[in-house]
């Protein structure tokens, strides 16, 4: 009993901590200069710069969202890990290791998430209460 306790304390700081940096150091500034940077914005998977701008942000923010509060969180971890992976591998393919050693470290909690799952201090506890967290 006390084992799980803390390590859903841990997995809410892992959630709470990477989710809140995500947003804030990154799609909270994308999302506010969305029109700005739309045009100028990478495109590495070949849809445009806007609607790749459109997925970074909903991935950084949304997705980030719904982790930070614990909802539906392994789905929710999935687009981020999947664009962490293309900021690393295609984005930065061409930049020397650590511009590509940020976004994976920022990888590797999501990544963990969607395994674990949220631990008891999330929403899914409230909303699935029969699901494995």
């Amino acid at each position: 009993m006390e084992h799980r306790f803390w390590v859903s304390v841990g997995l809410l700081i892992a959630r709470v901590g990477a989710a809140g940096l995500l947003i804030y150091g990154h799609g909270w500034k994308k999302m506010a200069d969305f029109s700005q940077i739309a045009t100028t914005f990478p495109d590495p998977l070949g849809l445009g710069a806007p609607t790749s701008l459109a997925l970074a942000v909903f991935a950084e923010v949304v997705c980030a969202v719904a982790v930070l509060v614990g909802l539906a969180t392994r789905v929710a971890a999935i687009p981020i890990v999947f664009m962490l992976l293309v900021a690393a591998f295609k984005v930065h393919a061409a930049d020397p290791w650590p511009q590509k050693e940020f976004a994976l470290i920022y990888a590797v909690p999501f990544l963990a998430l969607i395994f674990t799952g949220p631990g008891r201090f999330s929403l899914d506890t409230i909303v699935w209460p029969k699901l494995k967290t």
